[in-house]
């Protein structure tokens, strides 16, 4: 067994992308962050986020709002962020308060500074495989995860556990597209499909994605099989400082010896989200240089 390891790969993304970064004259790539209310978790992953800019070199900096603030007054600070030549790439932080349209809200930030690669253009331009979109953080990890850990993905059987916009349906495209980590054979599966474990069974390459903390158990992979775990969940632990544990959507320690690579939560596609949105903010500042 393989551990794929994520760290490794998201710093040498990182060391890339701060080499390109170092090579602008001028004005810095620039990304905006937008988050609403305090969610812990938001809190910490946009933190994360601005650390990382500031270590390749990018300009990054923070709008926030109180959870009261309305959908409209959200809109009305994206529409300034569009239309400022300083910015290249903004990203609403999700979960957004109940009250307001996730879909709507991303949908509102310009196609060209669209570094989540969760606008409808965006999305359009993954489906018929247009390299100039940009494709959401995550699934643009998960295939650099494959790719620089030599997982052959030509012809193999991908099935993909979860179906949501931000991981599982874009990442069953970008390996259903011709090229390079791509060419595979694709089954979405979800909490409803029947008799899970006969289907997953059959996967050369298993991605675990549906938020569920170690839903995916022994019997449910292939002797040999990639194993992906997107999965980033806490669950109680009394030995923890904090009270809890993070743990993917994987039985770890039970799938780990069954599977010839196996990505570790954490330390596996975490920190290649994070090195992927820097990537994509420097092809944002690139656009707006063409």
């Amino acid at each position: 067994m393989e551990l794929i390891d994520g760290n490794l790969i998201a710093e040498s993304i990182l060391a890339q992308t701060a080499a390109e970064v170092t090579k602008i004259a001028g004005r810095k790539p620039t990304v905006v962050f937008v988050r609403v209310g305090e969610d812990p978790a938001s809190v910490s992953y946009v933190a994360k986020k601005q650390k990382t800019a500031a270590q390749v070199g990018m300009q990054a900096r923070l709008e926030l709002f109180p959870e009261s603030t309305t959908q409209a007054e959200l809109l009305a600070k994206i529409d300034q962020l569009n239309l400022d030549p300083l910015v290249d790439g903004i990203l609403v932080q999700s979960p957004l308060p109940k009250h307001m349209d996730e879909t709507a809200v991303f949908n509102h930030v310009s196609p060209d500074k669209d570094v989540d690669g969760f606008n409808t253009l965006n999305i359009g331009k993954l489906v018929q495989e247009d390299a100039d979109g940009f494709v959401a953080c995550t699934p643009a990890g998960i295939i650099e995860l494959i790719r620089r850990s030599k997982v052959e993905t030509d012809g193999r059987h991908v099935v993909v556990v979860g179906r949501s916009l931000i991981v599982g349906k874009p990442v069953g495209l970008l390996l259903l597209q011709k090229g390079l980590s791509g060419n595979a054979t694709v089954t979405f599966c979800h909490s409803r499909t029947r008799d899970l474990p006969s289907i997953t069974r059959q996967a050369d390459i298993l991605i675990a994605a549906i938020g569920r903390p170690r839903f995916v158990t022994a019997d449910m992979v292939k002797p040999g099989a990639t194993v992906i775990d997107v999965g980033i969940n806490r669950v109680p632990d009394v030995t923890k400082k904090t009270g809890y544990r993070i743990v993917g959507d994987v039985d770890f320690d039970a799938v780990a010896p069954l599977a010839s690579r196996i990505t570790p939560v954490p330390g596996g596609v975490g920190p290649m989200t994070v090195a992927m949105l820097m990537s994509n903010t420097l092809k944002a500042w690139r656009k707006h240089h063409a």
